[in-house]
């Protein structure tokens, strides 16, 4: 068995290489496939796996945009394009593809961009598992543990305030979320992978936390609780503040860690590490 990884580079795409090092496992050069976000691209697609697969393979799609605020062209051609220009190239090879998306996808019907490009990979692989084709799409909570939070995260927003000193204003925190570490979240993306099922699979651990609560916790950790302002802002419409997920019978023999505490620690190691580079 042979696994092909898109998107190495990131955080995801690490963590998927890092549980994968006992495999034969490729992570794919971004020149090879920069060029199969364009439409009309699966038949490029196919040509490298036509010359390149010589064996049972999977194919990870870990490659993706999160910002809500960049582009919604460019969001698209890489959350949506070019996902399915894989799942199309690689239609008649038996080669199975993995996609990612968000558990937003179907909670609210949002205007992000980000949401909704990942709504439409959602629906596209629904519509292509229906028909026995070999295909997932995993549908993540909020990453963290690896690196920095990126500045647009709730928890990169956080970082920034807390290592400039400046007050933090959010809204009341009642949103749900659940956090997931990513050594935990490979081990669970791979027990999916082994797995028979198909089409689109929720990963939950089923314990959310409230962002108030995360908030208070790593502001009283770092010893900067004066600069958290909750209820500075107002409340947003499209939200998350009652649905707690169900944990997917398939990954329940992960471990996945406690989430405030080692948060906790995440963040502080974050904070330290900014000190140190200032």
């Amino acid at each position: 068995m042979a696994f092909y990884l898109i998107g190495g580079r990131g955080r995801l795409g690490r963590s998927i290489a890092a549980r994968y090092a006992d495999s034969k496992l490729f992570p794919m050069n971004r020149a090879i496939y920069e060029d199969w976000c364009r439409d009309g691209a699966a038949d490029q697609v196919s040509r490298y796996f036509e010359q390149n697969v010589s064996e049972k393979s999977t194919v990870f799609v870990a490659s993706g945009l999160l910002d809500p605020n960049i582009s919604e062209e460019d969001l698209f051609k890489v959350n949506y394009t070019l996902p399915k220009n894989v799942i199309d190239g690689t239609s008649k090879l038996g080669v199975e593809v993995i996609t990612f998306g968000t558990v937003m996808e179907g909670l609210i019907q949002s205007k992000n961009s980000y949401v909704r490009s990942k709504i439409k990979l959602k629906n596209y692989v629904e519509m292509m598992a229906s028909s026995q084709r070999s295909i997932k799409h995993i549908q993540l909570h909020t990453l963290y543990g690896i690196g920095l939070p990126s500045p647009f995260m709730f928890l990169g927003q956080m970082l920034l305030a807390i290592k400039t000193n400046v007050p933090f204003r959010m809204t009341s925190g009642c949103q749900l979320r659940e956090y997931h570490h990513l050594e935990d979240e490979a081990a669970a993306i791979r027990m999916i992978a082994d797995s028979l099922i198909s089409g689109v699979v929720n990963l939950s651990h089923g314990n959310p936390v409230s962002l108030r609560a995360i908030a208070e916790n790593v502001f009283e950790e770092l010893g900067k609780i004066h600069l958290l302002h909750v209820g500075a802002l107002p409340e947003p419409a499209e939200e998350n503040y009652d649905q707690i997920f169900r944990v997917n019978e398939i990954v329940d023999g992960v471990c996945f860690r406690e989430v405030l505490p080692n948060i906790n620690e995440y963040m502080k190691n974050c904070y330290t590490s900014c000190n140190k580079e200032s």
